[in-house]
């Protein structure tokens, strides 16, 4: 064998015209090999049992679970005066975490969460946590009755303006605190009588409103209309699983549970079961009370 392994060594010294061409093609060869070896394991593109056809790791998960769409933003949405309260970074019901820390400025919602040791409580700025604070900030005042006060935002002097104008920015470039939506302290009368046409251009898809952060979002149920833009765009906007309730009175779908086109066009509950009518009743009060959707206007009947 050794005999053999010099023959080609003094063969290849005079094919190539090097020395000890043997040991260097050995090496070339190694280094080939160690190359692919490396590359080949650390590929998404390589044979796992658990890769697909385009290179992905079948995790077994769904587009909509992937890590990346952790990251993304959620879509404007609108709030309420009392919505946005909620997020003021005390302790939830339950007592076991702190709960997001939110502020608007001139009608503007940031999540402020990163500057928990400013605006949360025992901040030195924990007075604005969840409370309208453009007044209060472009005068620098920590005056109470500044707060939540949106008809002052009209009358703020020239120098003022600027400041607030300033606070915007430092919060959207400098903090980088993400832009959630915006407060709309005027709202629909409760009271108001609405068509099944009214409902209709109420889907989402339209152009936004002046001072919405996002299109209004009507769901009748029951005899209410509520706008589910304040808060629940992602279930009832565009695209997401809930749209089909957008716009339309879909008390018989709730109460059923339906995704049935029969049972969202329908309005009838007239032939409803107890225990339907009581399921419509929870999705009203979830509405009314836990998600705190407010009340647009009424069903015409």
């Amino acid at each position: 064998m050794l005999d053999i392994v010099n023959q080609l060594s003094i063969y290849l010294d005079n094919l190539i015209g090097i020395k000890g061409s043997l040991g260097y093609i050995c090496i070339i060869v190694a280094i080939m090999i160690g190359h692919k070896f490396v590359n080949s394991s650390s590929s998404p593109h390589n044979n796992n049992k658990n890769s697909n056809n385009n290179g992905v790791i079948n995790t077994g998960k769904t587009t909509d679970d992937s890590d990346s769409d952790d990251d993304e933003p959620d879509p404007p949405r609108n709030f309420t005066l009392r919505q946005l309260s909620y997020f003021d970074g005390q302790k939830d019901k339950d007592g076991e975490e702190d709960k997001p820390v939110y502020l608007s400025l001139g009608g503007t919602v940031f999540d402020v969460s990163g500057g928990y040791s400013f605006y949360g409580p025992g901040g030195p700025y924990e007075l604005f946590a969840g409370r309208e604070c453009g007044v209060s900030l472009a005068k620098m005042s920590f005056d109470e009755e500044y707060l939540d006060d949106f008809e002052s935002l009209k009358d703020l002097r020239h120098g003022e303006r600027i400041e607030l104008e300033n606070w915007v920015e430092k919060f959207t470039y400098y903090k980088s605190y993400p832009v959630l939506g915006k407060v709309v302290p005027t709202l629909p009368e409760s009271d108001r009588i609405l068509s099944k046409e009214d409902l209709a251009v109420h889907k989402g898809t339209e152009e936004i409103p002046e001072g919405y952060g996002a299109p209004p979002i009507y769901v009748g149920a029951g005899d209410k209309v509520f706008d589910v833009s304040f808060g629940g765009v992602l279930f009832y906007g565009p695209g997401c699983s809930y749209h089909r309730f957008a716009g339309v009175d879909a008390s018989r779908a709730l109460a059923k549970m339906s995704f049935d086109p029969a049972d969202v066009e329908n309005n009838d509950v007239s032939d409803l079961t107890d225990k339907q009518r009581k399921t419509m009743e929870d999705w009203i009060k979830t509405f009314h009370e836990r998600k705190n959707y407010p009340i647009v206007g009424r069903l015409e009947k």
